[in-house]
Order: structure tokens, then C-alpha cells, then sequence
């Protein structure tokens, strides 16, 4: 009877522990999935970025949230993502606000030809505007954090030395840097990134502005001939990561606080691999023997002075709307030296 005992015992015993050692597979909860919008092709480092932003909030939450990226477009146009995310097509997206002119409007001191030396100091720039002045253009989602690339170039089919070389010539932009090629002379032919490989090899342009990087991850040194370092109205571009607000609000607390500590991460990351893309970019030139024009320091200035005017423009455009323009303005200005020390 003893015996009888002891082998019950141990076999509830052995049963205790398989539940114990099976509960987590049957009880544990399923993830929190988000799909996350990304326009960027998926090699691009962006992108890469992007999934491994996914990878790490679903290391940090124990496997809680699982994050699966769209690259390409292929889950929400870049010019529809950010309405997408807001109507719940994505629960994340990441796109250029520039491909939807007008709808941040105070943000677009961001675009202005300012003096940018690399994507770094323009990424933190755009993050610590927003901080300062949450600007109501982004009330209809959370956002994760934004970044800007490195100066926006001119690049065409044959060299442009000089002002003169770019008069009346067809330049594939979007956004500001519209007003930037009209102000330089060229003719704005407005499109987003993804169209322009087709139209500059077809000729519906001459030629683009965008930052040296998109020579490789957009493989346009196929399609153009020469790159011109025109620093003094060089431009970035304001992109957004944000979150459908509603799935925000459905988080845990714990997980906010986790995916809010590795935005602050990916700040600097994405700043750092914009850069990090702008070498491989010039590289990419070189390889495919691209021309690199240095304007002078006078040819330059000539250049810079024609796009000072649209620093005026924007800020009498904030003002007609009653946005702080001008301190927008001012304040991102002063910051800018602060990072350029």
C-alpha cells in the first residue's frame, strides 16, 4: 500500500512539474501585432532601420509586441501613409511630409535651406523643434520620433558649375526644395522618390535634388552624370514615424515606456545612418565616375542669396495662418549653431 503511495505521489509530482514547465505555452497571451508602412525599398538602410526598431521593442517586451514592416510602399503609397496610419491601414508608418504639402505647415521650417552640414544634426534638430513646440499638425497621432537627412543636393545629367548651367532646366523635387530649384532657376517637376529613376532616365527631368545617399539606396548614380555641392542652398526633408493613436492608447503603460526609450534610441541612429549612407553615396558616384562639382565660396554665396528669400516666404506664410513662424524659425536656427559647435 506504501508503495502504492509513493508512486502516486510521484506521479503527481511529475504532473505538477509538465504543467508547470508547459503553462507558459498554453497560457501565455498572444502578441500585440503592428504593421508598420515604410516607403523606403527594403535594402535601404531606412528600412533596415526600420525592422530592427521592430526587432528591438519585440526583445524588450519579452516577445509581447511583434512588429512586421511594409517596405516599398507596398502596404500604403508614401504620399497616403500618413492618412493611412491615421484611418488604421497601419499601425505604423514612415514617410516624407514633404509629399503631402500643406498639412505641416509649421514643421516645413525644417525643409528650409538652413545650412545643414549632415543628416545627424538636421535628425536632432527636427526632434528637439518638436519637443519644444508640439505643433498641433501631428494632434491625430503619436509620434515615435522624426529625422531628416543630410544636404539636399543638386545632381543632373551634365555638370552644372555655375547658375547659369541650371537656368531652365527640368529638376525632379518635391515639397520646399520646389521653391528652392525655382529660386535657383530650374523648372520644378514635383514627384516623390520612388519616381524619379523612371523620369530622369526617360527625361521628364534633367535631373534631381536629394541628399548624395539616394545616388545608392535609390540607384540614381544610373541615371545621372554629375553631382553639384551647392551647400550654401542645400535643404533636408522632414520624415515622420508615427503610430495610429488609438493602438497607442490600447498599449500597456510598461510597453509605451519601452518603445518610448527606444525612440529616443532611434534618434540617434537614424541621424547616424543617414550619414553613414551619404559616404556610401559618394562612393557609389565614384564608381560609376559621377562628376563632383565644389562650387567656390563666391559661386556658393550667389546661391545662397537667391534662396534667402524663402525663409521670408515661410515666415509670412506661418503668420497669414497665426503659427509662430518666426519663432520657429529663429529658435531652429539658433539650435542648429548649438549642434554645428
Amino acid at each position: 500500500m506504501m508503495v502504492l503511495k509513493c508512486g502516486f505521489c510521484l506521479f503527481c509530482v511529475l504532473i505538477a512539474g509538465w504543467m508547470l514547465s508547459t503553462t507558459p505555452v498554453f497560457g501565455q497571451a498572444k502578441p500585440i501585432e503592428l504593421a508598420y508602412s515604410n516607403f523606403f525599398p527594403a535594402p535601404h538602410k531606412n528600412a533596415v532601420l526600420s525592422v530592427e526598431w521592430g526587432k528591438e521593442i519585440e526583445k524588450r517586451t519579452n516577445g509581447r509586441v511583434k512588429v512586421t514592416v511594409f517596405p516599398g510602399g507596398t502596404l500604403t503609397p508614401a504620399a497616403q501613409c500618413y492618412d493611412g496610419v491615421v484611418k488604421g491601414l497601419s499601425d505604423v508608418g514612415m514617410s516624407v511630409m514633404g509629399y503631402t504639402r500643406g498639412r505641416f505647415p509649421l514643421t516645413e521650417v525644417i525643409d528650409l535651406p538652413l545650412g545643414y552640414r549632415n543628416g545627424l544634426e538636421a535628425t536632432k534638430l527636427i526632434n528637439i523643434y518638436y519637443k519644444k513646440f508640439k505643433p498641433k499638425e501631428f494632434d491625430d497621432v503619436k509620434v515615435m520620433y522624426l529625422h531628416a537627412h543630410g544636404p539636399g543636393l543638386l545632381h543632373t545629367k551634365k555638370p552644372v558649375t555655375k547658375l547659369e548651367d541650371l537656368k531652365g532646366l527640368k529638376i525632379a523635387c518635391h515639397g520646399l526644395s520646389s521653391k528652392i530649384v525655382a529660386a535657383l532657376g530650374g523648372v520644378p517637376v514635383a514627384m516623390p522618390m520612388p519616381e524619379r529613376y523612371d523620369a530622369i532616365q526617360k527625361g521628364v527631368a534633367e535631373g534631381g535634388v536629394f541628399p548624395v545617399e539616394s545616388l545608392k539606396g535609390w540607384k540614381l548614380a544610373d541615371v545621372v552624370g554629375s553631382t553639384t555641392q551647392n551647400f550654401g542652398s542645400a535643404y533636408t526633408t522632414g520624415f515622420f514615424v508615427v503610430m495610429n493613436k488609438d493602438k497607442w492608447a490600447s498599449l500597456p503603460p510598461d510597453i509605451q515606456k519601452i518603445i518610448e526609450e527606444i525612440n529616443e534610441e532611434w534618434i540617434i541612429k537614424t541621424g547616424q545612418g543617414w550619414d553613414e549612407i551619404d559616404k556610401e553615396g559618394y562612393a557609389a558616384a565614384g564608381a560609376k565616375g559621377i562628376k563632383i562639382v565644389s562650387l567656390s565660396k563666391e559661386e556658393d554665396a550667389r546661391w545662397a542669396k537667391l534662396v534667402s528669400p524663402i525663409l521670408d516666404q515661410y515666415v509670412k506664410s506661418m503668420e497669414d495662418r497665426k503659427l509662430p513662424g518666426k519663432e520657429a524659425l529663429d529658435f531652429c536656427q539658433a539650435e542648429l549653431k548649438k549642434l554645428q559647435k
